[in-house]
């Protein structure tokens, strides 16, 4: 059983879906591992990860659409706004998606689905510099 790390700084569009799914595809293919389960990690509250869709972008252009409705800013119960009107409804957003995923991989390749990406689901409006945790543990 061995391990690799590392970090990935990626940088998002604001309150867009951005695409990681290649840089990790790169980087597990650099660790020469075979099998085994890589962990991605995002260490911020106001962005997550998502696996979704990679095929058809309405997609993305729907799932912004469905979280702006479900978690409007503005709504008067939030306290926080210390850093704009869409700071608290970033950190709603973000707990209710995942800051964490885990992805079996076989032969050096995650076991994605034909039409599945790994993206970084930005929840603020404004662009931001991201860093994900990766760590796989295999053969």
């Amino acid at each position: 059983m061995r391990q690799a790390r590392t970090r990935l700084s990626i940088e998002t569009g604001g309150g867009d879906l951005t695409d990681v799914t290649g840089r990790v595809v790169r980087w597990l293919g650099e660790t020469g591992l075979s099998d085994g389960l890589l962990t991605i990690f995002c260490r911020h509250t106001s962005a997550s990860l998502l696996v979704q869709e990679n095929a058809d972008p309405d997609v993305q252009r729907d799932l912004i659409a469905f979280f702006r409705r479900l978690v409007p800013e503005g709504d008067p119960l939030y306290r926080h706004t210390d850093e704009g009107p869409d700071d608290m409804p970033a950190h709603v957003r973000a707990a209710l998606t995942q800051t964490q995923l885990s992805i079996p991989f076989e032969q050096g390749r995650m076991v994605l689905g034909t039409w599945q990406g790994i993206y970084v689901f930005e929840h603020r409006r404004r662009p931001h510099r991201r860093e994900l945790a990766l760590h796989a543990l295999g053969d």
